[in-house]
């Protein structure tokens, strides 16, 4: 079916509402799990240093029918050593039943959404059946703190009902300032912290009250801090005051201190929009069209990845991959649909071992790549964790499942690459809890 219209996540048309079980392991039907690579983009600059993180809490192994077997992907490492491994550890909660089945494995990279201020009933049978990783919400879905948290409330009713003994990843974009979808904190944009007269503090502040406002509604995850180094003032991420500095060092201080801040409140950050948007001109939004960003490798490693490498020692859970083109890197493709940026540039050269999540599936700057089927199979073979499927309309969620639910099952999509994948989202989602 026809994709439902854009459900824009930029504050030009959607701005502040103020006023399984366990983590899938298939060692015992799948090879090790791997990322694929491609080429290394020719460059002088140095090599990052991989940062490691602390290994992610495992659940205990479960079983999916056998898929055919699919040729090696060559592979052509573009640092000495290999991108770091998520390492499994004993059970923390005890396996249900037979284990999952197909659809129920591609659910759980999937985040779901839906309009208005009741969740439709078909999203609650998602739900209790296994088959979603999360929901995203928006102003539209949210009139009242009391009322979100009944939402919310019923969804984790729905989710207890499933055969996935793990916590939804319930998030939002809190940001500050104009990008707000609760009312309250952090009531600052990224741009005031980052003038202020102590914008470190600051930083701190806001990622702590970002995570009681949403804990206290019962989200887990926050889609903050946005890590883009903005080039121009008034420019795309400028105009709505959503950098903290032209400075790529000021935006790596002040975005690590958010997320410090507000995981140790029990809350998920998302660094984004991967390797950067600060470069986009105002007129340059991924959600209305395809964007092409022609810096240089040089410029965009040297500025516009340079706080992703701090958020990464600083522990971030999620990065969320933009859907800008960046010739320097791969001239064919968006960032979240690249291999080359996806698993070379973020996982083997800054050695990223959490969560990849995509921007709206929906965006304009998709419009070539065909319907959410493909672009779910495209992101899922690029490397990319979790889909986010954020039109409102529940059908879009099912469509990606179901696309990564054939595709695993015909070969289409490596099962070792898959249960890597799916291991990192529950993963995070068992930390949650």
């Amino acid at each position: 079916m026809a994709d439902a219209p854009v459900r824009s996540r930029t504050p030009r048309r959607r701005l502040t509402a103020l006023g399984t079980m366990a983590v899938l392991s298939l060692a015992a039907v799948l090879p090790t799990a791997c990322a694929s690579q491609a080429g290394e983009p020719t460059s002088q600059a140095k090599p990052v240093t991989p940062v490691t993180t602390a290994a992610p809490t495992t659940l205990p192994p479960v079983t999916l029918p056998p898929a055919p077997k699919v040729p090696a992907v060559t592979t052509v490492p573009l640092v000495p050593s290999a991108t770091p491994s998520v390492h499994l550890t004993p059970p923390v909660v005890p396996s249900a039943g037979a284990g999952p089945n197909l659809q129920e494995v591609a659910g759980e990279r999937v985040i779901y959404s839906y309009t208005g201020l009741t969740p439709p009933a078909a999203l609650l049978t998602i739900i209790r059946s296994g088959d979603a990783a999360g929901v995203i919400f928006f102003s539209d879905n949210i009139s009242s703190e009391a009322q979100i948290s009944t939402v919310i409330k019923q969804l984790d009713q729905a989710q207890q009902a499933s055969p996935v003994h793990l916590p939804l990843l319930l998030m939002t974009d809190q940001e500050g300032g104009e990008v707000r979808r609760l009312p309250g904190a952090p009531l600052l944009s990224e741009k005031q912290i980052g003038e202020s007269s102590d914008p470190q503090t600051q930083a701190t502040d806001a990622g702590t009250s970002a995570a009681q406002n949403l804990a206290s509604v019962g989200m887990n995850v926050n889609l903050a801090p946005v890590l883009d180094v903005f080039y121009q003032t008034g420019n795309f991420i400028d105009q709505f005051q959503r950098s903290y500095s032209s400075d790529p060092n000021t935006v790596s201080t002040l975005g690590s201190a958010f997320i410090t801040a507000q995981q140790a409140g029990g809350v998920a950050a998302t660094a984004k929009h991967f390797p950067g948007l600060g470069s986009a001109t105002t007129n340059q939004d991924t959600d209305a069209g395809p964007v092409t960003l022609p810096i240089s490798l040089t410029q965009l490693r040297g500025t516009d990845e340079v706080p992703y490498q701090a958020a990464i020692a600083a522990g971030v859970k999620l990065i969320m991959v933009s859907w800008a083109v960046y010739p320097a890197l791969d001239a064919t493709r968006p960032a979240g649909l690249s291999p080359v940026v996806v698993q070379q540039e973020l996982r083997q050269r800054f050695g990223y071992t959490g969560v990849t999540i995509t921007d709206a599936l929906e965006a304009g700057a998709l419009n070539s790549y065909g319907t959410t089927s493909q672009r779910a199979l495209d992101a899922a073979l690029a490397g990319m964790d979790l889909l986010l499927c954020s039109s409102g309309q529940v059908s879009q969620g099912q469509d990606a499942a179901a696309s990564l639910a054939t595709s695993l099952s015909n070969g289409t999509l490596p099962q070792p690459a898959f249960a890597a994948a799916v291991n990192r989202v529950n993963a995070l989602r068992a930390s949650l809890s």
